[in-house]
């Protein structure tokens, strides 16, 4: 089957197209057909070698944890599930990748919503499992203010949804020019920098989904560095705060779940997945260069 991978660490341009044996479902797994995957930071950090010293890599690598397609293998133990079943999922993520190719082995997945396009499925899993852990552990709910940093992001967009959909306030951090897209999604949309503290008032809770360098001034936003959750910063213990990372979804029955509260309000007209753009896969270097950015508004998929 044809797949991206990379050969060893670098820039975008490590990435090629090449041939490969394609993988097959094990007990308790499904493969799909993909129709689209999308592309988080953490591809590019696991491509750049940003990563190599804590998750070393067996090379050549495919990348992609996140992936829509047609389910064409099921294995054994699997119910609920049949061949040609349309589903979005993510790949196991001990392996940390595998997305981004003709075939893809989920061990997490939950029917696709006929309301969404193969490329907002196909970039909706991975995002939908951070922000339902994160909002989770800081416990977000009904009457909760949370300050989200960086909400115009693919984690911030899908977060603000799913804390509207509970019952919080959001408060979004974002450039002046996503401030009406905020607004879309259900947030109060405010600029983030300087003067923060002001504009945003008082909150329960802060998720930082950029990790600009700014736990500092969120701490003294939240008055308690336990009321602050980080996906972004890994700097976070110096200030007290939680870093959040998966521990990959077949371990956490909540990623599961939190797939069905998504899809569910995606049939409600409640959810979408922004996508900032969409790329074939062989135009994945542009996919990782505009995501390096950290200027795209929503998720970058790729598909094709």
């Amino acid at each position: 089957m044809r797949a991206l991978q990379f050969s060893g660490y670098g820039p975008a341009s490590v990435l090629h197209i090449a041939e490969v044996e394609a993988p097959h479902a094990g007990p308790g797994q499904v493969r799909i057909a993909v129709r689209a995957a999308g592309v988080t930071p953490a591809d590019t950090y696991l491509r750049s070698g940003r990563f190599r010293d804590m998750l070393p890599l067996e090379l050549p690598h495919v990348p992609g944890i996140d992936a829509a397609g047609v389910v064409d293998e099921v294995g054994d133990g699997v119910s609920g599930v049949a061949v040609g079943d349309e589903v979005f999922g993510m790949t196991d993520l001990a392996g940390l990748g595998g997305a981004h190719a003709e075939f893809a082995v989920l061990v997490v997945w939950h029917p696709k919503p006929a309301a969404l396009s193969w490329a907002e499925a196909g970039g909706m899993a991975a995002n939908v499992e951070t922000a339902t852990r994160t909002l989770d552990r800081l416990k977000v709910g009904a009457g909760t203010t949370l300050l989200i940093e960086g909400a115009a992001g693919g984690v911030g967009t899908v977060a603000v949804q799913l804390a509207v959909a509970r019952g919080a306030r959001v408060i979004g951090t974002a450039s002046e020019h996503n401030h009406e897209f905020l607004r879309g999604l259900g947030a109060i949309p405010v600029t983030y920098g300087p003067g923060l503290a002001e504009r945003a008032g008082a909150v329960d809770a802060v998720l930082d989904c950029v990790g600009s360098g700014s736990l500092g001034d969120l701490v003294a936003i939240a008055g308690d560095p336990g009321k602050v959750v980080t996906i972004a910063d890994f700097g976070a213990g110096a200030h007290g705060v939680h870093l959040s990372r998966s521990g990959g979804p077949g371990a956490d029955p909540q990623a599961i779940h939190g797939l069905k509260i998504a899809a569910d309000l995606a049939g409600q007209g409640r959810f979408r997945v922004p996508v900032a753009a969409v790329f074939p896969l062989a135009d994945a270097a542009a996919a990782h260069e505009l995501s390096e950015t950290g200027h795209a508004r929503g998720k970058i998929v790729l598909a094709g």
